[in-house]
């Protein structure tokens, strides 16, 4: 077995990391086809199942019987459950590729699917969120770029009526084609007896399972098990639903919402922090009261090690005094190696440039700058500071 890190010996290139990368490709490939093709699989979801196959029959496993087979795979068996070789704390445990109640791709397919430094990155902004950056700059419209990435978080779901009010949003309306790129129409799977039928917590679709229950697709709302209905839309009332597509709903909303929460923190305490300055720089920019600037980066990732491999500093402009990446509490709460596994797999030149922590962590540290630097209060009979 290489050692992490290794480049493997060519005729094991398609094991572990590699075959992994080209299974959840294959995934999410086949999710995205509309009908049947001719032939049936293009070649590189052909080619995946070939080297999977080659894969088990070398290693004296039974392979799946047919690409459908192994999509049961994905569904059935957790990653580190799979005939390849991974590092030990890759896999997550239970970490599926394919949901077992949305027959959809996870959060953790999704994020290797891509092997680059940032998923959001390759997916999203090199491409719908890229023009939307390049053209608000050359236009010099920062207030724009605000604009659209909070209509991005706020309101994942549109109506028909809803998609054309944006034309009345002055701010929106530099980048009116791009959104209409952002969105695509809602499929039927998500119709139960003719109703759309929303989040409340993240404003997404609701999945329809059986006959009574909802899922969210978005790992901040399924760990508690129990969908919270938000607003339901009668199909026909609403002219025709849209929402954003998956990597936008996945890699741009969910992280949205714990950047805007945390915004909404800030300012109970008082603060006024600038969301995505300088066109996206960093999520988040806090001046404290003395003066000292934290910038502050937001990534809600499913996989620490991965996102340990993609982290690079946080860009300088606009300069800061200190930097923080951050992650929802959640992912520690479900992990409780999350944090280390993500210092594991980090390049070591980044420790104390890009440490990680969570949300709750950066409020204490917060709660704790303000604290010192609140001025003293007096007792009432000798007038000497009390003590804190």
């Amino acid at each position: 077995m290489p050692l992490h890190g290794q480049q493997p010996r060519g005729d094991l290139f398609f094991d572990g990391e590699n075959l992994l990368h080209m299974v959840a490709s294959a995934v999410v490939r086949l999710s995205q086809q509309s009908g049947p093709q001719d032939p049936v699989y293009d070649s590189t979801v052909q080619n995946t199942y070939n080297q999977l196959v080659l894969l088990c029959l070398r290693k004296g496993q039974t392979p799946p019987g047919s690409v459908p087979a192994m999509v049961r795979w994905a569904t059935e068996r957790p990653i580190g459950e799979w005939p390849w070789v991974l590092p030990n704390d890759f896999d997550g445990g239970a970490a599926f590729l394919v949901d077992a109640l949305t027959r959809t791709p996870t959060q953790q397919c999704w994020e290797w699917r891509v092997a680059a430094r940032d998923v959001a990155a390759e997916q999203v902004e090199n491409q719908l969120m890229g023009e939307a950056i390049a053209q608000c700059r050359a236009a010099k419209a920062p207030e724009s770029y605000t604009a659209f990435r909070r209509l991005l978080i706020r309101q994942p779901v549109l109506t028909d009526a809803e998609r054309a009010g944006l034309a009345d949003d002055l701010d929106l309306e530099l980048l009116h084609d791009v959104i209409k790129r952002c969105y695509e129409p809602a499929p039927a799977s998500y119709l139960r007896k003719g109703v759309y039928t929303v989040c409340a917590r993240c404003g997404c679709l609701l999945v329809p399972i059986g006959q009574d229950r909802y899922v969210c697709e978005l790992d901040r709302c399924r760990r508690d098990q129990h969908a919270k209905v938000g607003r339901t839309v009668p199909a026909r009332q609403g002219g025709g639903m849209y929402q954003l597509n998956r990597a936008m709903r996945m890699f741009i909303t969910g992280p949205g919402l714990a950047e805007t929460d945390l915004e909404t923190a800030l300012i109970d305490r008082g603060l006024r922090p600038e969301m995505w300055p300088n066109f996206d720089a960093y999520d988040l920019r806090i001046t404290l009261p003395q003066g000292q600037v934290w910038a502050v980066d937001v990534k809600d990732r499913a996989n620490p090690a991965l996102l340990g491999r993609g982290a690079l500093p946080l860009r300088p402009d606009p300069p800061y005094d200190k930097g923080f990446l951050v992650a929802p509490q959640y992912r520690f709460d479900e992990r409780e190696d999350y944090g280390r596994v993500y210092a594991h797999h980090r390049r070591d030149d980044l420790a104390g440039v890009v440490d990680l922590i969570s949300d709750v962590d950066l409020l204490a540290r917060v709660d704790r700058e303000l604290a010192r630097r609140r001025p003293a209060k007096k007792t009432a009979t000798t007038g000497v500071a009390a003590d804190a």
